[in-house]
């Protein structure tokens, strides 16, 4: 009985030696099979040759910036000696997105990834002295850095991203003299570019983007993309942080229009939360009130609606901030399905704000967005109706506020107004209306863009009206 357990616990032994053997690892390969036995050791694709990572088994075929790669041909493939794979010389690949190669060997196998990437040559973001961002315009191979009079532009150092892969000459955070325009040259293996930079000093701006951030880059996307478009369309522009206007490091003398773009995930609810979330708005408000009271004007859209309140501009009374407001996280922005919109109050179609739109089916209606946009539909309006805030109806708001109504939504809710120029102060226009949208963090399929150019277009006429 002891020569015949022995003999049964042996073959049990040999059984998971044998099974030790023959288990394969994640990727399925026996410990007794050679290294190569399962690898890409040669591919091309319209004979772009691949790089192979053998360690992350990746396999990227690097191509010039444009090349299309929708139907590319394996013009070549060597694999280890008796291997197969899930795709053969000759084999036509959509390359739009990776694609997986089982590569097969006997018993065992490997995964690898396959995909492809263009040599994009691009600058896509040129900084100066880590505050002064440049606008870029990518066809015309262009930056323009504008920066207040005060700066030395003979020595300012730039902080520069470019593509993935690609190096830039002259490299970044060397400091250069840009008194004059000055080339940047960046390559990315086959692809090349030049790119020209012009800084701008100037002395005293027309306008003024304002925000949190010390520079325009660290806004959130929607104020950041409402500011690229200020400095690309309202000359002698700048941005500057509330900071710099309470510190008195810009000069206003000149200045006539001072726009803030105020968004905040979630929204901001009305006086309490407006004092709670900006503050570093309200430390400046001395001197925003003086700039005011000196004749300069605002364009505030979105919270910063709230602002007059606080400055002086409906009297003493702070509590005439909008009632009525909410806003969405720019991750889960709204899908618009159709064009969102708000009404032309009654006798202002001619008012100079709505001049020029896209007009659609109903001209009393502003346009503002197109399906496929992502909204977060965030709103700052006031609501009309007894018991809110002494709001009863459209003249009871005119009465306490001191402001002219130019815009409302569906349930008569006051969306945008101004408040006219007089007795040497500066004029305001305020739009509230959470169709006043200038960032989708994503598209859908087919989105065209229509009526979401009105917003551009508004903005423009808010500058013309307000820097007359």
């Amino acid at each position: 009985m002891i020569i015949m357990k022995t003999k049964i616990f042996n073959i049990i032994g040999a059984i998971c030696i044998i099974l030790g053997i023959v288990a394969c690892s994640d990727d399925n390969v026996s410990d007794l099979q050679l290294k190569g036995d399962c690898m890409v050791e040669y591919i091309k694709l319209d004979n772009y040759e691949g790089q192979i990572d053998f360690a992350s088994r990746s396999i990227v075929v690097r191509l010039p910036e444009t090349y299309g790669t929708s139907a590319m041909q394996v013009t070549a493939l060597k694999l280890s000696d008796g291997a197969s794979c899930s795709i053969k010389q000759g084999e036509t690949l959509n390359m739009d997105a990776a694609k997986a190669l089982h590569v097969t060997n006997g018993d065992t196998y490997l995964d690898w990834t396959l995909s492809v990437l263009h040599d994009e040559a691009r600058i896509k973001q040129f900084i100066l002295n880590d505050i002064y961002q440049g606008t870029i315009d990518q066809e015309a191979k262009t930056i323009t850095v504008y920066v207040p009079g005060s700066v030395n532009i003979t020595d300012l150092a730039p902080t520069i991203i470019c593509s993935a892969n690609a190096t830039v000459t002259p490299g970044s955070g060397v400091a250069q003299d840009f008194s004059q325009p000055v080339t940047y040259q960046v390559i990315n293996n086959s692809a090349e570019s030049t790119y020209t930079i012009t800084v701008i000093a100037i002395e005293k701006p027309s306008a003024l983007f304002i925000g949190e951030p010390s520079v325009m880059d660290e806004l959130d996307p929607e104020a950041k993309t409402a500011c690229q478009w200020m400095l690309g369309n309202v000359s002698n522009s700048l941005y500057v942080s509330f900071a710099d206007l309470h510190a008195g490091t810009i000069d206003l003398s000149e200045c006539k229009v001072i726009w803030w773009h105020y968004h905040m995930d979630g929204g901001v609810d009305g006086h309490d939360a407006f004092v709670f979330k900006a503050p570093y708005a309200l430390d400046a408000k001395n001197e925003l009130r003086s700039y005011y009271e000196n004749g300069g004007s605002f364009f505030l859209t979105r919270y910063a609606t709230n602002l007059p309140s606080f400055i002086g501009v409906t009297g003493d009374d702070e509590w005439t901030t909008p009632n009525n407001c909410w806003g969405q996280d720019e991750d889960k922005a709204e899908l618009c399905g159709g064009p969102w919109s708000f009404r032309i109050f009654d006798g202002q179609n001619d008012h100079p704000l709505w001049q020029n739109l896209v007009q659609g089916d109903n001209a009393n209606e502003v346009y503002c967005t197109d399906a496929g946009y992502h909204i977060t539909n965030s709103t700052a309006q006031y609501h009309i109706a007894a018991d809110w805030g002494g709001y009863d109806d459209h003249a009871a708001w005119v009465n306490r506020t001191g402001g002219k109504i130019l815009g409302v939504g569906g349930d008569g809710a006051v969306v945008a107004w101004e408040y006219p120029a007089n007795a040497g102060k500066g004029g305001i226009i305020c739009i509230g209306s959470g169709c006043y949208d200038w960032y989708s963090y994503t598209y859908e399929d087919g989105y065209v863009e229509k009526y979401h150019k009105n917003i551009e277009i508004m903005t423009q006429n808010a500058f013309n009206h307000l820097m007359k």
